[in-house]
């Protein structure tokens, strides 16, 4: 006995609903950057401080760091996805292992074992997105919905 096929099961998968509102996203836009950052920014004063004193010096390295990080990170949200999948996945991987390296530089290490780890790091993550391109991509270039 045959029956009919369902509506959606020859058109393909139906695109999962959108829940938020575009004010939500816009403030998911620069808020994540900006939650990041702070983080970022405190993580990179402690390593500095290496369980001293909190001086003056040390808050507004903090700041300044987790100001570059977020202008950075705004930065390589908005232009990369304008670029080809390797660049794409090269900037923001670079990204990635730039902030890392930062970190880790900052704990007193030498700069050859953070150049080496932010250079792990960067592997890393570029074969991870440029995987994750690679398959939600058609052949032009052109992302998949």
């Amino acid at each position: 006995m045959a029956h009919a096929a369902p509506v959606g099961a020859l058109t393909g998968p139906a695109r999962t609903p959108d829940v938020f509102s575009p004010r939500i996203h816009l403030a998911a836009r620069y808020g994540v950057p900006v939650v990041l950052g702070l983080v970022y920014g405190y993580w990179a004063a402690a390593n500095r401080r290496d369980g001293g004193p909190i001086t003056g010096w040390n808050i507004l390295f903090g700041f300044v760091t987790a100001l570059a990080f977020v202008v950075l990170c705004l930065a390589v949200a908005t232009f990369a996805p304008l670029l080809k999948r390797e660049l794409h996945s090269g900037v923001k991987s670079a990204f990635a292992g730039a902030a890392v390296g930062f970190l880790y530089s900052q704990s007193g290490e030498s700069v050859l074992r953070s150049t080496a780890l932010g250079l792990a790091v960067t592997a890393g993550v570029f074969l991870v997105f440029f995987y994750r391109y690679y398959t939600h991509e058609d052949g032009e270039g052109n992302r998949i919905r």
